[in-house]
């Protein structure tokens, strides 16, 4: 209860909280919401994307996640009134947005793409977080040669340039959501295991420490069940904060052409077909086509913005020190 209410203190915490709830909601609304032209026979294949889908099954019976198309022209349909007269949801078939080019509708591309960026950005956080907790929790423990011998390949990964080694390994795999997300684990771990292994060196020396060892709790226990707990909050709020510009950067290679395809529902992607608008070389000029931009483009800020500022709140609410100062 006095978290909740050091929660609402800050405004701005309420809005990026309000923010995420709106798209947690939007991505599970997303089969009433936009509902795909085929029916799918199982629940399955509405909550689970087709990348995680693909390396299990070769033939999907529905694929729920791939944007309609109004035809193949490429000059892009501006947003239709009168698909709003209809009851909530509107009618995407009468493209309420408007199109992007080659007439995916962008309704049901932002609509889908919602519960997209949620899998991938929470997955790839949750992922690395659990193993950057493991790794950086043995190293700080256990210390010396253990630590020297892990905080060496710990370095090695951050040598490598990960944007250059996404490029090369998408170009040897093919690309798709699924191997950037791969990769991304790969290389993302890192991070939090020299994070965790700080927060542990500066733990393990504590009393309470002392005290289970002298009572002869095993290391795993003093792991897991003293040390870990007591220095896991600030790796937390650096998750959170994660979650926004991991999904700006699969955005990033989406819109360079490495995602799962054109008509697959990803924002990068749907910026990808504004760009020829943009830079006036399909014809017409920025403001002309705005729909085609602007309408994923604030998505993927407001997107980002939320997981910001929530990731600001939990550190305002758990750092005693930062609440301490602005009392001072």
């Amino acid at each position: 209860m006095i978290l909740f209410k050091r929660f609402l203190k800050n405004p701005l915490s309420v809005v990026g909280f309000v923010l995420i709830i709106f798209f947690f909601l939007v991505a599970i609304a997303a089969p009433w919401l936009a509902p795909p032209e085929r029916a799918c026979p199982s629940v399955v294949y509405y909550l689970v994307p087709d990348w995680l889908l693909r390396p299990f099954m070769t033939d999907l019976p529905c694929e729920p996640f791939k944007m309609p198309r109004d035809g193949f022209k490429a000059t892009p349909l501006p947003p239709n009134p009168e698909a709003w007269k209809t009851f909530f949801p509107p009618d995407w078939h009468l493209h309420p947005l408007g199109t992007t080019e080659n007439r995916y509708d962008i309704w049901y591309g932002l609509v889908w793409g919602t519960r997209n960026a949620l899998v991938a950005g929470i997955l790839i956080v949750g992922c690395t977080l659990l193993v950057g907790l493991i790794y950086g929790s043995v190293s700080g423990f256990y210390g010396r040669l253990v630590d020297a011998v892990m905080m060496r390949i710990v370095d090695f990964v951050f040598a490598l340039p990960t944007f250059l080694m996404t490029l090369v390994l998408v170009s040897i795999w093919g690309r798709g959501l699924d191997k950037i997300i791969f990769i991304s684990i790969i290389f993302g771990w890192a991070g939090y295991a020299r994070f965790t292994r700080g927060n542990i060196l500066a733990v393990r020396e504590l009393e309470y420490v002392a005290a289970a060892k002298a009572l002869g709790a095993n290391d795993r226990r003093i792991i897991f069940r003293h040390v870990l707990p007591n220095t896991i909050y600030p790796i937390l709020i650096l998750a959170s904060l994660d979650v926004g510009s991991i999904v700006l950067g699969l955005s990033g290679f989406s819109f360079l052409g490495l995602g799962s395809g054109e008509d697959y529902s990803d924002w990068g992607q749907m910026i990808a077909f504004a760009r020829n608008r943009i830079v006036g070389a399909a014809g017409g000029d920025l403001l002309q086509y705005w729909y085609t931009w602007i309408y994923p483009g604030i998505t993927i800020t407001l997107f980002v913005l939320a997981w910001n500022l929530l990731g600001d709140a939990v550190r305002d609410i758990l750092d005693p020190r930062l609440r301490g100062s602005r009392r001072a």
